[in-house]
């Protein structure tokens, strides 16, 4: 093995780790607060709010499919946080909500993310209301 691979791979091992590291003590926070996953029947939108607090990414350092959903969430931030993120980040990556993943630089890699930010922009332009995207992008995703 050359050594420029050898740096590669080790520098790669390094990084992982820190990440793994990092995003696992976030997500193993007690009393984290987040959305429930799945169908709901509450119509109470506390129970439903993620708690995300941290800003939404900037739109212009992204483009195509991944620059739209940066600028869907920095819309409806409100919104998205009520909505489960269904590629399962909450576990993954300690993520409280959908708005969570246009925090930091998962949404610009997941297409479940950049999907369900762009349906509920959409949702959100037609006049729906926070329970009715969040009925229907459940509804949309639940896996039967």
């Amino acid at each position: 093995m050359k050594r420029r691979e050898w740096l590669r791979l080790m520098g790669g091992g390094v990084l992982g780790l820190w990440g793994t590291r990092t995003n696992l003590g976030w997500a193993v926070a007690p009393g984290r607060a987040h959305t429930p996953r799945g169908p709901i029947s509450t119509t109470d939108l506390a129970v439903l709010r993620g708690g995300e607090t941290r800003s939404i990414l900037d739109p212009r350092f992204f483009a195509g499919q991944v620059g739209r959903a940066y600028r869907a969430a920095r819309e409806i931030p409100e919104v998205l946080d009520h909505l489960y993120c269904y590629c399962e980040c909450e576990v993954s990556v300690g993520h409280k909500s959908l708005k969570s993943c246009f925090t930091d630089l998962h949404g610009a890699n997941c297409g479940i993310c950049q999907e369900q930010a762009l349906m509920a922009w959409r949702l959100k332009k037609q006049g729906l209301s926070i329970l009715e995207i969040r009925r229907q992008i459940d509804e949309r995703f639940t896996r039967s």
